[in-house]
């Protein structure tokens, strides 16, 4: 979708994008305070998610949950919150006709919520009844347990039940006072945003009743540590292997590496002709794959994860390092790169085909950083993109040392030493 994107920084120290789509028919809102987490003691870490289901529920205007919500949605609008350690975001998408409207709501919501003592016990319920349920999700339960024992801030959801009834509703009216303050609000508003609209988002953001605060809260400092030998989670149900494969550089990357990892991983498992899922699919070893990086404020990380059978899983982790091993010491072949770029460029463009898909494409980078991506060089930089970028960013990737493999299964400790053993070498070699 053709846009523009303007950032505007209100008065009251708010910043946000107003993303202007013209003729759009639908408007959508997204606002996210720092406020997960991290900023509460071990003890009381379920108080943020529980804030977060209760907020777009009873307030000064509306005396239940339900009726909020039904005022919400009574012309087909959309509104949700999703909680993080780092943030809490709170979105709404609605038709163009009421999207005045649906902001009031949206905004009544954060600065007049009442958290009842009522609602703070059904939200109880449900806030465990959804962790009981995300606790079945193996990658789940193996994901959170490697970033506990990484030294990210982080529980599975097995511990955080067990934190749940140390949080009161005192817990969560005191969290909200001292995170949901204007300094500390990004927002994204997207739709058709004429000038005159833009006015008025600006008008009812900059007059919005949240204490000013302080500056946008700082992200904690994190740094990973390696690990010793395979993280092994003993399941007895799981007949399979699930595994995560993670390594770590002590630095955030910059946007030419970031552009070019995303390319290699297109190479290496995003594809059914790709070079780790390609092979393995083609020798009947595993259904599928993935692989991806994530950057906290002082660190990268690039994964590589599946679910396999026991008797697959060293041919593909001997697939996984001759591949890696192909790209570390440059052996790509050019029409490779071009075909992974074509991919790119594709997957880009059905990437932004709604207003919340554009909007999307601005927020993660954004609330986390304060950057400003130019969509319309994205193109550009895929095209920039060189085999000596993709070999320098992976090697420097597996330079630090920093690493560890988790494994979810039923297989025994033996078996996931064998795996941490075969991939070992990677982290091994000279990589000049």
């Amino acid at each position: 979708m053709k846009h523009t994107v303007t950032e505007i920084k209100l008065r009251n120290g708010a910043r946000g994008l107003l993303i202007h789509i013209p003729d759009a028919s639908v408007m959508s809102f997204e606002f996210n305070f720092r406020a997960g987490e991290y900023l509460v003691s071990p003890d009381k870490w379920e108080t943020p998610h529980l804030m977060e289901h209760m907020l777009l529920g009873a307030n000064e205007r509306f005396p239940k949950s339900r009726v909020f919500q039904a005022e919400i949605e009574k012309n087909g609008a959309y509104s949700n919150a999703s909680t993080s350690v780092y943030e809490i975001s709170y979105e709404a998408e609605c038709a163009d006709f009421e999207w005045e409207r649906i902001l009031e709501l949206m905004l009544l919501a954060i600065t007049k919520p009442l958290f009842l003592a009522d609602e703070f016990e059904a939200e109880t319920g449900n806030v465990r009844e959804e962790l009981t349920a995300r606790s079945n999700n193996h990658f789940r339960h193996l994901s959170l347990e490697l970033r506990e024992r990484y030294g990210f801030m982080a529980k599975t959801d097995e511990e955080r039940l067990k934190l749940m009834d140390n949080v009161t509703v005192s817990d969560v009216r005191e969290h909200y006072e001292n995170t949901h303050t204007t300094r500390n609000l990004r927002f994204i508003v997207a739709g058709n945003l004429t000038p005159k609209r833009q006015q008025t988002v600006e008008a009812m953001l900059s007059s919005v009743e949240l204490p000013i605060g302080t500056e946008r809260i700082e992200l904690p400092d994190e740094r990973p540590s390696p690990q010793e030998g395979a993280i092994y989670i003993h399941n007895k149900t799981v007949k399979n292997l699930y595994f995560y494969i993670d390594s770590f550089m002590l630095r955030r990357m910059n946007e030419p590496e970031t552009d070019a990892l995303n390319l290699v991983n297109t190479m290496l498992t995003e594809t059914l002709y790709s070079k780790i899922l390609g092979t393995a699919r083609e020798r009947g070893l595993v259904y599928g794959m993935s692989s991806g990086f994530g950057q906290t404020k002082l660190s990268s990380n690039w994964w590589f994860g599946a679910q396999v059978s026991q008797k697959n899983a060293l041919p593909l982790f001997d697939i996984i390092v001759d591949e890696l091993d192909n790209v570390f010491r440059g052996e790509i072949a050019a029409e490779d790169i071009e075909a992974a770029q074509a991919y790119a460029l594709g997957r880009f463009q059905r990437s932004a085909q709604t207003v919340a898909g554009v909007a999307a494409g601005y927020s993660s980078r954004y609330f986390f950083e304060g950057q400003v991506d130019d969509y319309y060089q994205v193109p550009q930089r895929i095209k920039a993109i060189t085999k000596s970028r993709i070999v320098d960013i992976s090697n420097e990737l597996f330079k630090d040392g920093i690493w560890g493999l988790g494994v979810l299964s039923n297989c025994e400790k033996p078996f996931a030493k064998e795996l941490h053993e075969r991939i070992t070498p990677l982290w091994r070699r000279d990589a000049s």
